[in-house]
């Protein structure tokens, strides 16, 4: 369950929870339970607080729903990128809309259809190997990924 960060708000650092790092961007992307402080306004229809998206994934009629086909059967080669403590936004926005594939710091490898990207998270829909899941991650997760 995501709370509303008074640390965030006063511009202090994010501190960890019970070892959880907390990712505020997630939080306004997906929409906060809370309103914000100053009482704040709703964005234009269709949109939660401050004109982000609201809770959960886009409906179809908004243009971001997943893709209608799976993804391309074979994995791609991984690149050799720099490391870094995470992978920029810029980067990665020139994926939105398009079969990716992402490869994880640990094991984890996916492919993925980015729909939104925030500046420290990503989301859209991740293949289960069945279907299409609505799905969100910190930038600092993604080792490397590559879109076709």
């Amino acid at each position: 369950m995501y709370y509303y960060d008074p640390y965030h708000v006063m511009g202090l650092p994010q501190p960890d929870h019970n070892g959880i790092s907390y990712d505020y961007e997630y939080e306004r992307q997906l929409g906060s339970f809370f309103p914000p402080f100053g009482g704040g306004s709703m964005g234009p229809p269709g949109q939660g607080p401050s004109g982000f998206p609201p809770f959960g994934p886009p409906s179809q009629g908004q243009g971001g729903g997943p893709p209608t086909a799976p993804p391309p059967s074979f994995v791609p080669t991984q690149t050799q990128q720099a490391q870094t403590f995470a992978v920029d936004p810029g980067s990665i926005r020139g994926c939105l809309f398009r079969y990716t594939y992402v490869w994880l710091r640990g094991p984890e490898q996916f492919w993925f259809y980015p729909t939104f990207v925030g500046r420290r998270s990503v989301s859209g829909y991740r293949w289960n190997g069945f279907r299409w899941m609505y799905f969100g991650i910190s930038l600092r997760q993604i080792q490397s990924f590559t879109c076709i």
